[in-house]
């Protein structure tokens, strides 16, 4: 088993049945469980704790979409680690809008229009980057597995990366 798809027997897809993902982690759960294992030791206790890591590990990355997407680009080679992507210049424009209205927001609290301006605009980007993402996705999910496709995917996963951390700045400041 090289990949979380093959531990679970399931094809690779962005949307992983829930219920196929909890029945597989119970099963493997209880069958490698390594307290079952303790008296044996050796290679089979081995080989129990890597499966019940990697079952654990694939049972949270399938539980989030976000990481399944990441984890679907990893195993195609086309995430690194700490990667340093560069988004498109238009991109990173209308994020500069979304963060100077962050800002305004921020320098007067008690500007609800202010904060509302920006809340909108990022809830803005969230719908088109979602609308976006799932025409990409659907055509993975049909059988585009091409490289040119997963690259779009992976400038997709980058700029929710980016929306989420203006995300987080508004909820920081929000909870003030």
């Amino acid at each position: 088993m090289s990949n979380y798809f093959e531990l679970y027997h399931m094809p690779v897809t962005f949307h992983p049945d829930q219920a196929e993902v909890k029945s597989k982690y119970y099963e493997l759960s209880r069958l490698y469980h390594p307290d079952r294992f303790a008296q044996v030791g050796g290679e089979e206790l081995l080989k129990a704790l890597q499966v019940s890591a990697m079952n654990n590990e694939a049972y949270k990355t399938f539980k989030n979409p976000d990481a399944t997407m990441a984890y679907i680009l990893k195993i195609n080679n086309l995430l690194e680690e700490e990667e340093k992507y560069s988004l498109p210049p238009d991109f990173l424009m209308e994020m500069m809008d979304i963060n100077e209205a962050v800002s305004d927001a921020e320098a007067e609290p008690a500007n609800e229009d202010a904060r509302n301006m920006a809340t909108n605009s990022l809830n803005e980007q969230v719908e088109l980057w979602d609308d976006a993402t799932e025409l990409l996705v659907d055509k993975f999910e049909k059988g585009d597995k091409s490289r040119e496709l997963l690259l779009q995917i992976k400038d997709q996963y980058f700029r929710k990366k980016y929306l989420l951390r203006i995300k987080e700045r508004i909820d920081r400041f929000a909870a003030r």
